[in-house]
């Protein structure tokens, strides 16, 4: 199916819809990556409403924080979905730390890249290898260089089709949807992280900042991506 066939199928569909149909269409050669964040555990809920059949990953970077693991196990608890976890090749990261140091990443861009190559990049290649849909949990006011996405596109650097069936909503959507299921969601989201990555490289943010400011806030806000959701065109 190319992809502006696709669209023309999608648009104007709801959440629950759109995963509906990829579920119908494409069944197991779609996939769906869950940081466990609030967007995430709202298609999650979806995904087991439908019974869905599509694939749920997520990647474990060894750097989560204990909050994240916390609700990683309320949400097996709750919606029994198994989720597969990858994690960075041993190797590369005994490299990394033995050759710079645990903490690398805050001495440059380049060096925070190639942590997040290593912890995120390539995990995530392995992940959705063979795969024809990837699923995210992306919204467009998240940031600026979301907000230029599409709610689908092709991924050139990884050779998929992207879809986010949320990019539409608005954060108060979210958290409504979150409270009226009883969904589970990470707590460091109540204590002003709406973004949350990494232990060592995020932050609570204060009011009035950027939604991705606490990620890697050392940084040039224009600089301010790991490289999941950079590749794409459409």
């Amino acid at each position: 199916m190319m992809i502006e066939q696709l669209k023309n199928e999608l648009r104007g569909l709801d959440a629950q819809k759109i995963l509906t149909y990829i579920d119908a269409h494409f069944g197991e050669e779609a996939v769906f990556s869950t940081s466990f964040g609030i967007e995430d555990q709202v298609i999650t809920h979806l995904l087991s409403e439908i019974n869905a059949t599509t694939r749920v990953f997520t990647l474990d970077t060894g750097r989560l924080f204990p909050e994240t693991y916390y609700v990683w196990n309320r949400t097996l608890d709750i919606y029994k979905l198994p989720i597969k976890a990858y994690y960075p090749k041993t190797d590369a990261v005994e490299d990394l730390i033995s050759t710079k140091g645990p903490s690398s990443f805050y001495e440059s861009t380049e060096n925070r890249k190639e942590c997040c190559f290593i912890r995120k990049i390539e995990p995530l290649k392995r992940a959705i290898k063979g795969y024809k849909i990837w699923i995210t949990g992306i919204r467009a006011e998240q940031s600026e260089n979301r907000d230029h996405m599409e709610f689908i596109e092709w991924d050139e650097g990884n050779q998929i089709i992207k879809i986010h069936p949320l990019f539409n909503w608005t954060l108060a959507m979210v958290e409504t949807f979150l409270k009226v299921n009883f969904v589970p969601y990470n707590p460091l989201h109540d204590k002003g992280f709406p973004s949350i990555g990494c232990q060592p490289c995020t932050r609570a943010i204060a009011a009035g900042e950027d939604f991705r400011a606490g990620r890697w806030w050392w940084e040039d806000k224009s600089k301010k991506e790991c490289g999941l959701h950079v590749t794409s065109k459409y």
